[in-house]
């Protein structure tokens, strides 16, 4: 038994370590339905946000209370009241909000705490930070209705959030906020998630719900036939959304799919639907290639594809200031059109922010990696990494075993993701004679794992 879990559990923890190292330093907002507490899910949840942030995720948690709130509003003989999809809070709700926003918050912050030997949770030491980072406004009356102490996010205090984030802590949000006079409004789960992934320019929100996703066949009965889309580009979630009827209740499709589109819409570059009924539902989104539940996706601001010869002009202003300052080798126009199909570019919503060429020497099995250019614009925030990724691809599709580059600038980035420095005299013997040796660019190699 320990030879067979030894021979699957390292292939599969070396599967793992790309997204480890992907999404270190990310910052990723969970929204978490009262609905997956009240299933006794908190626990199994818990230890697995434990386990993403010990990876070196950042994570702010949204808890949600809808059952919670119908609970106790029904101990008092008190009805829940709801209209336009939103609960109407009065003064009795109001309290019964703030009992199960107390109870929930302290459920949470004791389930971080626990550290028994021989559990996941075993020499885990997650911080806890809650307060007041949300301020917000009345519904006030919609159609003759009066929502009273129901309220929307006004402002959300990004600053103090990323301040308590970048202190290693988990920031634990309740769907309340506080007017400027002290008046404390119920808000939703889902718009608190959004509006603070939004405001935060989170990389991804997560909603665990108990819906499974968004199917193929969104309107038709769940089989094999219509199993759920795992990915939805946000075009077409917009699409989808216009075709649905109001959302409402919690089990519509459009529910949770309106807030991973909005998020999306301001700044969020994903957001999920994920069902809380799998065991592990967010390690399987997270970690795992083809994930679980459904992920919208924003393509219209960004594409990542091979170029034509309508992108020349493009990539030749892309360059221009880097071969000015001598990071790059200077190229005419006629060399970047001849060899306009061993490009790769980066284009946001028009404008190509990001290339790189690939250069194959069948002979050597090797091929280089060339005019690596993200825009001054884009650098930091992650397209560099997104070209060199294709660029291995597209390297494995033609059998190669390594790629290189020739740098005098950039060694430390490229250090930083695998290669290794050689001696000038290993690159294959065609590029060995157009190497200039007065530029004396470091040669830099990465290998080609399977």
């Amino acid at each position: 038994m320990s030879t067979v879990f030894n021979f699957t559990f390292v292939p599969w923890f070396r599967s793992v370590a790309p997204y480890i190292h992907k999404f270190r330093n990310q910052t990723f907002v969970v929204g978490l339905t009262g609905e997956a507490i009240a299933a006794g899910k908190l626990q199994s949840i818990v230890q697995d946000l434990a386990m993403i942030q010990a990876m070196g995720v950042k994570i702010v948690l949204v808890h949600g209370f809808r059952p919670q709130v119908n609970e106790q509003l029904a101990a008092k003989g008190h009805a829940a009241q709801y209209s336009h999809g939103m609960r109407i809070t009065d003064p009795v709700a109001l309290d019964c909000a703030q009992e199960a926003a107390g109870q929930l918050r302290y459920e949470i912050e004791a389930a971080f705490s626990q550290g028994l030997p021989n559990t996941p949770m075993a020499g885990s030491r997650v911080r806890v930070i809650s307060g007041n980072f949300l301020t917000a406004r009345p519904v006030g009356i919609v159609d003759g209705v009066n929502f009273q102490h129901t309220g929307l996010v006004r402002k959300v205090d990004v600053e103090g959030i990323r301040r308590t984030l970048e202190s290693q802590a988990l920031v634990l949000i309740s769907p309340f906020g506080f007017s400027p006079t002290g008046e404390a409004f119920n808000l939703s789960m889902e718009e608190v998630a959004t509006r603070v992934a939004s405001e935060l320019r989170a990389d991804k929100l997560l909603f665990l719900t108990e819906v499974a996703g968004v199917r193929t066949q969104p309107l038709e009965p769940a089989s094999e036939d219509n199993p759920i889309d795992t990915e939805l580009p946000l075009a077409a979630a917009r699409r989808l959304l216009a075709q649905l009827p109001p959302s409402l209740q919690p089990s519509d499709v459009g529910f949770y799919l309106q807030h991973c589109v909005r998020a999306c819409e301001h700044g969020v570059e994903r957001s999920h639907i994920l069902p809380f009924a799998v065991d592990g539902a967010l390690l399987l989104e997270i970690y795992v290639h083809d994930g679980i539940g459904t992920m919208v996706i924003d393509e219209k601001l960004e594409e990542l594809r091979e170029a034509t010869i309508d992108d020349v002009g493009g990539i030749i202003q892309l360059i221009e200031p880097f071969e000015r300052d001598g990071t790059l080798v200077k190229r005419d126009r006629t060399e970047i059109e001849r060899d306009i199909a061993s490009y790769t570019v980066i284009e946001h919503d028009g404008v190509i922010f990001g290339c790189a060429a690939l250069h194959p020497y069948p002979e050597a099995r090797t091929a280089e990696m060339a005019a690596v250019t993200v825009s001054s614009q884009s650098q930091g925030t992650g397209d560099g990494e997104k070209l060199l990724k294709r660029i291995e691809q597209r390297a494995r599709m033609l059998g190669m075993d390594s790629i290189f580059v020739l740098t005098t600038r950039t060694m430390h980035w490229f250090l930083k993701r695998g290669f290794a420095p050689v001696d000038p005299d290993w690159l294959p013997e065609a590029r060995k004679r157009k190497y200039n040796w007065d530029r004396k660019s470091q040669v830099l190699v990465k290998n080609l794992s399977p």
